[in-house]
């Protein structure tokens, strides 16, 4: 088995896309962050001292799509097109869904840079509300859905 990261010497490499098609492409992601009733609350009623919780994470999580190719060794540098970064707050489980949208007109995905939009924006909300409460468990960072390129459409 080949793995594109690898050149024939073992060296580690980004994968060449000079030769590909430049398509559309959108990734969705999407994670949840499990809350004390305490942070849950706070978080709602903007009650948190350090800020308005979600604004900031949604700043956040777009920072970190942007800043992806930074963060991960072997992602491409892209040009985004947009980042979109909303919340789902779910008071049957005291829990926060963070949902990141990212598109790019170019030679590679956008997947990445939706799972680390998604991850910037729950770190953020952990750091946050830690001294509220740091039983925080951030789970389920997962890639929703993909359109563009060569392997076409993914849904989870």
């Amino acid at each position: 088995m080949d793995f594109s990261h690898f050149d024939q010497q073992g060296n580690a490499r980004m994968v060449d896309v000079t030769d590909k098609e430049i398509t559309s492409r959108v990734a969705v992601a999407e994670g949840v962050i499990d809350v004390s009733p305490e942070v849950f609350a706070a978080v709602g009623n903007r009650t948190v001292k350090k800020g308005d919780v979600l604004t900031v994470a949604q700043v956040a999580g777009i920072m970190g799509c942007k800043r992806t190719a930074e963060l991960i060794p072997m992602c491409h540098l892209l040009n985004l097109t947009n980042a979109a970064l909303t919340f789902e707050l779910l008071p049957d489980t005291c829990s926060i869904r963070a949902i990141c949208t990212v598109k790019t007109d170019g030679k590679t995905g956008v997947e990445m840079e939706a799972l680390t939009g998604v991850s910037t924006a729950l770190l953020t909300i952990y750091d946050m509300c830690k001294a509220i409460d740091k039983r925080m468990v951030i789970r389920g960072i997962h890639l929703v859905e993909k359109h563009g390129g060569k392997s076409g459409d993914f849904y989870f």
